[in-house]
């Protein structure tokens, strides 16, 4: 038995992915409620605001901004960009700060991963491994197969 093709989305801007919005929801402003593709998935672990030689940035949102720069170093890896990315799962040790940060976030995050909202979720933790960490940041990536 074939499966058949995700359908795509007017508002999806990958072939390689579907935004999923069930129908009378409201639109979610930054992030999908879900999302579907097909190919190769790419999974990073859990990357935190270092560079590479592992030297934090200062401050909650260069922190982000790293991250996402990472996420991206690592996704290249497998011929991914942000477009791939399918969802994000962050972790931070204080929701305040993140909420706080919102009205500056958003541009931090369009600079680095354009205008593409994958399925997301935001955990707050006690604390993080690396001392200083203020945000950590997993990524699930759908490369599309080659035709």
């Amino acid at each position: 038995m074939t499966a058949s093709p995700i359908p795509l989305r007017p508002e999806t801007e990958s072939p390689a992915l579907s935004t999923l919005q069930p129908p009378g929801w409201r639109k979610p402003k930054g992030y999908a409620n879900g999302m579907a593709g097909r190919g190769t998935v790419v999974m990073t672990g859990g990357l935190i605001g270092w560079d590479a030689d592992e030297v934090l940035a200062e401050g909650f949102l260069p922190q982000v901004e790293q991250i996402l720069r990472n996420i991206l170093a690592v996704l290249a890896e497998a011929g991914a960009g942000p477009e791939h990315v399918a969802r994000l799962t962050w972790y931070v040790r204080s929701v305040d700060t993140y909420r706080a940060s919102l009205p500056e976030l958003g541009p931090v995050y369009r600079r680095v991963m354009g205008r593409h909202f994958p399925a997301m979720a935001l955990v707050g933790v006690a604390d993080l491994v690396e001392p200083g960490a203020l945000v950590e940041i997993e990524a699930t990536a759908i490369v599309p197969d080659a035709a």
